[in-house]
């Protein structure tokens, strides 16, 4: 198994800062947007956007969930293992809201399509975009695109992505490794 860097800890942090300015330039004062991480590896990445909006950005109405999608995947009773789930903390409205759905790495778009069912139980939204650090370009089985993108990856099937960040792996990288 070999693996091959994508990005490093310095890319992975002008990526994020350029995602939390496009977010500025759509989002203006996010009085009506609100940010969702998808659990488990999406979350890392809704914190730290969020992080950057407030502190490096001074943007005060910044609203953060995490929404589980386990149960809403349309492959979760065909593993061998059982699934665990994680947590879903939603502390705000969503109905009429803005969401960005923020997760690490576009693949399928099959988790996508299970987060936009799971939000249903919250409401109805007015929008749904999506931010994504690594958008894998040629292995979409559904037509679901990003509509902030850290990087365009184009890998083919027997790869696989793997996202660190520091509060879970000890490292911000970005690494492509070969199954």
């Amino acid at each position: 198994m070999s693996q091959k860097v994508l990005l490093n800890a310095k890319e992975v942090n002008i990526i994020l800062h350029r995602l939390a300015c496009q977010l500025i330039e759509k989002h203006n004062d996010f009085s009506n947007t609100v940010l969702i991480g998808l659990q488990p590896r999406g979350v890392f990445l809704a914190d730290r956007i969020a992080k950057i909006l407030r502190e490096d950005y001074k943007v005060k109405n910044i609203q953060l969930g995490h929404l589980d999608i386990t149960f809403f995947r349309d492959d979760f009773r065909r593993g061998e293992k059982p699934l665990e789930a994680n947590s879903t903390k939603i502390n705000f409205l969503v109905e009429d809201k803005n969401i960005v759905f923020i997760d690490d790495v576009l693949h399928t778009g099959r988790s996508i399509r299970a987060a936009l069912t799971a939000i249903q139980s919250f409401g109805r939204p007015n929008e749904i975009e999506l931010l994504t650090l690594i958008d894998r370009r040629f292995s979409r089985h559904l037509p679901i695109q990003p509509n902030y993108r850290g990087r365009q990856v184009d890998v083919i099937n027997n790869e696989k992505v793997k996202v660190n960040w520091k509060e879970h792996d000890n490292e911000d990288s970005v690494y492509l490794i070969e199954k």
